[in-house]
């Protein structure tokens, strides 16, 4: 394989999940930039250490994740640091953030999918979806979330790959909402949207009252499950994009928390 410049993936990547769609507070981009040609690319939704540890010994140039592996200024760094790994072993980073929740096919399009969501549209500013599906209770829906995610995620090391929390409204969903990751304090754009359900990765205490109290219906997932998937998608989004290009997605990402 002819070897790639990082600019040439970064560019390809700007078309997947164009910059100007992530929110004001987000740090998406060539975050980590080592100069190298690369042949391989490995995707994943964090970069960890055994993210880093798999890329080598993949042979794995670049990493092309969904969460900055800078987001807040840097002051200081030392060896267990990631950006000072991914330097170390020579290795780039592109991070697509909000820009990847928001952006067609992206994280939430992916998600959407997975529950055969019907003509989604954007809701809460354009990163999650909404859409009608086909009906379910909240406590089935639940079960198919735990069902359908689990057997995308990477299997962890113990325990079940998927806890599911939910609050009932004690009627049928038929449009859903879903928002990636931390979206639980959504709610009311759900509500205005139309929705039945929320289905998020986490949501509070007191968001699951607030949504009870107002008959909407809300499922948290876990952050890591609504997103992963997204991961596996990107994958096949860049290879396509940079056919030259091998690209993998991380098989050692795995949902920090274990579940009992």
């Amino acid at each position: 394989m002819e070897p790639i410049a990082i600019q040439t993936i970064y560019e390809a990547m700007t078309r997947i999940a164009p910059p100007e769609l992530a929110e004001s507070w987000d740090n998406p981009g060539l975050l980590v930039d080592c100069g190298r040609p690369v042949v391989r690319a490995l995707t994943a939704l964090d970069i960890t250490p055994a993210v880093v540890d798999e890329a080598k010994r993949l042979g794995c140039g670049v990493i092309v994740a969904h969460h900055p592996v800078i987001f807040s200024p840097l002051k200081r760094m030392d060896r267990r640091d990631v950006p000072f790994l991914l330097v170390e072993a020579g290795i780039s980073a592109i991070c697509m953030h909000t820009n990847f929740d928001a952006a067609e096919g992206g994280v939430n399009d992916t998600l959407a999918g997975l529950f055969g969501m019907r003509s989604p549209a954007p809701f809460a500013g354009g990163c999650g979806r909404v859409g009608e599906i086909d009906p379910l209770s909240v406590p089935a829906l639940a079960a198919l979330a735990r069902e359908r995610l689990g057997a995308l995620c990477v299997p962890p090391l113990e325990g079940p790959a998927v806890q599911v929390k939910y609050a009932d409204n004690g009627r049928p969903v038929r449009r859903l909402a879903v928002i990636s990751g931390s979206g639980g304090s959504l709610f009311a754009e759900a509500l205005a949207a139309g929705a039945d359900c929320l289905l998020t990765g986490e949501a509070s205490h007191h968001a699951a009252i607030d949504a009870a109290r107002l008959g909407l219906g809300l499922i948290a997932a876990g952050h890591y499950a609504t997103e992963y998937p997204a991961a596996a998608a990107l994958a096949a989004c860049l290879q396509e994009a940079v056919p030259g290009l091998a690209v993998i997605a991380s098989r050692e990402n795995r949902d920090p928390f274990t579940y009992l």
